[in-house]
């Protein structure tokens, strides 16, 4: 086999690199950016990713609607199961493993009254979203999981290989490892693990700080391209070094057949397995950083690397190489036994290879014999491989027992699917009632064993449930003898209700209650206004149903006039207060607001009472404008609004607050994913940038925006909750009872004899807790953290759902 030239190689990469992309790539780079949002185009090309379209997200989820989503991460369209209807996971393939924990006692007014606490929880999951079930029972939520059903008819039509599998095949070390389906070349590269398992160079890891990366750190598709490597040492003074490698391309073209010149004084040539003598390396004089250098130019970003235990390769070479098929580890035998390539060669290619009238192994010919391999492993499947070979390589023989007994009913239970699968499902946790065979249950004593003993044996399970329930026992103790839980979530509601409440005043005499939510609509919707009459003058509390209402009347309309008379805008004065600031510049920053802007408009009836004298210049994202100057003169007959000392009439500031008119408002500043509206007449409107440029580059427009009568903000409010107010009771509990709660409820935070910095503690070790479980996981493992729903008196506080694919980029 001829070699081709080096120069002629390198010229047609170079040409490669210099042709322009071809209009199919195009179209898919620009498809990725109208669909996927930052977070999605900032990861590798190809990483799981779920995705929830922002007017779902405002629509809680059920046990069944998440085992949607359980099931296709599972199982797939090659499978027959469908997308979620609910929201949308990209490359499924690519999702290895599943993991659920159930937090018991811990709702989401509960999460977010101790936002600080849950740095994990808040920062290292993209999507969010209100969960509910039927029951708020563990046990219940937990044998959903394991016992709903997968659907009957599509499953029953595409699984029939498996349901057809001799029982002495389904433990069969290769389709153990990979299955029976027939899938891409991205299914047979080595993880990380699976490359320190098997003593791969691997960067970072010691003993390997002088190696060369080889540059390619893209992700690789099934349309990467193959290359066939393998090496011939030499033993030196240093142990075995480089004396000659062969590499090949996909076609098994030979690019490259170079002797090298070893660094140390060689003891043996190893001439019966090398093929090479004293004579042969004598002239040479390409060293190893030659051969490093060349094939770095020759192997292009994604290239994929196949080889026969191609680890001690790629040492000889010192070089590291992230994307690596290798045939003695994909015919894999019994107790990490592996087949020499000079067997597999004749047993699957039928080709003699390393024959004894040759002297020593030939590089080039082994090389593309393991290419080979690989190509023919992944052309017919594991399970066609193995039906094809069994006896000749293995040397298994199925025995066919007569049928005397009908087949049993099949169970489509999705434990019992994945375990016919040979994927080990598992319960840990408290001592449980959960649907699940007890040999698959693993009960301890506490959280904090339960999490030791996971983090051994995560890589063994496809799918793990964990409940943690240390701190609902704590919370159940703790209130048992003073206190009902319900107390827990007045007190809860009665915090949220502050964050969004201002006091203002005073305002004149004849100032109505309707006036008061007129003027403060400008910044948000309004929940709900109080007058307050001390006597002397008359003031009104007034709670808005978002955050940002409240942050942006503390800014626009703080100092401002009305009817002569300056009005004054403050927070309460409560220790709920305190650290009302690191909140909220926490939620701005929260990763499900990155790309989102709040926006209100000020309203004709507003610009019509209301003198605007305000410098919007220099907003900072932290939740920190500033420049804003009260406005010092105005009446109730003014015409005319003032923004940065120049005259607006009112009839230009009072815009439509429509989809159509704020895509053409704010799409100069950056392309616009979406914009959701509450209803048909909006006073307010959330838009959602492709990317965090976009909203960065409205905000630092804003002065622009005020003068055509739009208010902007950094969204605080999570985009999965209609209302801030209304998260933590319904509307009947806070008309009922908020009034009295307000009235009677003392500044010190003690419910139920815990005090409310022991409550944040409890939660900070359980996030704590969730993050080692996170941080164990496996890449590509979809990642589920319920908050269960809590009903008491009859009034439903609904649970939270986070959701996230671990990827290691």
């Amino acid at each position: 086999m001829e070699c081709s030239s080096s120069s002629n190689v390198l010229s047609g990469k170079k040409k490669r690199q210099n042709e322009a992309p071809s209009a199919q790539e195009d179209v898919k780079r620009r498809k990725t950016e109208e669909e996927g949002d930052e977070d999605l185009r900032r990861r590798p090309c190809g990483s799981a990713k779920v995705s929830v379209r922002l007017d779902r997200l405002r629509q809680p989820i059920t046990v069944a609607q998440l085992m949607e989503l359980l099931h296709f991460a599972a199982l797939g369209k090659s499978r027959g199961i469908k997308q979620p209807s609910w929201c949308r996971l990209h490359h499924q393939k690519k999702v290895s493993r599943i993991n659920v924990a159930i937090v018991d006692g811990v709702t989401q007014s509960l999460f977010y009254n101790h936002y600080l606490s849950m740095e994990h929880l808040r920062s290292s999951y993209a999507t969010r979203i209100s969960f509910t079930s039927s029951s708020d029972d563990v046990d219940d939520v937990a044998s959903d999981i394991f016992s709903l059903e997968v659907p009957k008819v599509d499953f029953l039509c595409l699984s029939a290989a498996e349901e057809a599998l001799h029982d002495a095949l389904k433990y069969h070390p290769v389709i153990t490892a990979f299955g029976t389906q027939r899938r891409g070349l991205t299914a047979y590269l080595l993880s990380q693990q699976q490359m320190i398992k098997n003593h791969y160079p691997v960067k970072g890891l010691p003993g390997f700080e002088d190696f060369l990366c080889t540059g390619s750190d893209v992700r690789v598709t099934d349309d990467s391209p193959l290359y066939g490597l393998d090496c011939e040492m030499c033993q030196t003074m240093k142990g075995n070094e480089l004396a000659r490698v062969s590499l090949v391309d996909g076609d098994g073209n030979c690019l490259l057949d170079e002797l090298v010149k070893p660094q140390n004084h060689v003891i043996d040539y190893l001439t019966r397995f090398s093929g090479i003598t004293a004579a042969m390396l004598r002239p040479v004089t390409t060293t190893l950083r030659d051969v490093q250098a060349k094939i770095r130019t020759l192997l292009p970003d994604d290239a994929v690397l196949v080889g026969h235990s191609l680890n001690n390769d790629l040492k000889a070479l010192k070089l590291i190489h992230p994307h690596v098929i290798d045939t003695a580890l994909l015919y894999r035998k019994e107790h990490g036994q592996k087949f020499k390539l000079k067997v597999l060669a004749q047993a699957v290619l039928k080709r003699q290879i390393q024959t004894e009238d040759q002297r020593g192994h030939n590089p080039t010919e082994d090389a593309v014999a393991a290419l080979d391999l690989a190509k023919y492993f992944i052309r017919m499947g594991p399970l066609q491989v193995v039906e094809l070979h069994l006896e000749e390589l293995w040397g298994w023989s199925l025995e066919e027992s007569p049928d005397c007994t009908p087949e049993p009913t099949p169970s489509y239970r999705f434990a019992d699917i994945l375990q016919s699968l040979s994927r080990p499902v598992a319960f840990l946790g408290k001592r449980a009632f959960v649907d699940l065979d007890l040999s698959h249950q693993r009960w301890y004593r506490s959280d904090k064993e339960m999490l030791s003993s996971f983090r051994n044996q995560t890589s063994h399970l496809f799918l793990s449930v964990l409940r943690f329930s240390s701190l609902s026992d704590h919370m159940k103790r703790s209130y048992a003898h003073r206190y009902h839980q319900q107390q827990l979530h007045h007190n809860v509601s009665a915090v949220f209700r502050d964050m969004c409440t201002v006091f203002s005043g005073p305002f004149p005499v004849h100032f109505s209650k309707r006036e008061v939510k007129r003027l403060f609509s400008c910044c948000g919707p309004v929940h709900k206004v109080q007058m307050r009459n001390t006597g002397v003058r008359i003031h009104a509390k007034v709670e808005f149903q978002m955050l940002e209402g409240a942050t942006l009347a503390l800014e626009v309309l703080n100092g401002f006039s009305v009817s002569g008379q300056t009005i004054k805008v403050q927070r309460p004065v409560k220790e709920s207060m305190l650290d009302l600031d690191l909140n909220l510049d926490a939620l701005m920053s929260d990763r499900v607001n990155t790309n989102q802007l709040y926006v209100s408009r000020l309203s004709k009836d507003v610009a019509e009472g209301l003198s605007i004298s305000a410098t919007v210049n220099g907003r900072l994202l932290g939740g920190k404008p500033s420049g804003f100057h009260p406005g010092r003169q105005t009446n109730g007959s003014l015409q005319t609004a003032k923004v940065n000392g120049k005259h607006l009439h009112p009839g230009t500031i009072a815009p439509d607050l429509s989809e159509e008119s704020l895509r053409e408002a704010f799409s100069p500043f950056g392309s616009i994913k979406s914009v959701t509206l509450p209803g048909m007449h909006a006073r307010h409107a959330r838009i959602e940038f492709e990317s965090s440029d976009g909203k960065h580059a409205a905000l630092s427009s804003s002065d622009h925006l005020l003068k055509t009568g739009y208010l902007t903000w950094p969204s605080m409010t999570p985009p999965h909750l209609h209302s801030w107010v209304g998260m933590a009771t319904s509307r009947k509990m806070q008309d009922a009872e908020e009034d009295a709660a307000d009235e009677q409820r003392p500044d010190s935070f003690t419910y139920g004899g815990i005090q409310r910095n022991q409550e944040a503690s409890l939660l900070n070790k359980l996030d704590r807790r969730l993050s080692r479980v996170f941080n164990s996981l496996p890449d590509g493992t979809l990642s589920v953290v319920l908050l269960l729903r809590h009903n008491s008196r009859g009034f439903d506080h609904p649970g939270l759902c986070f959701l996230e694919v671990k990827d290691g980029f």
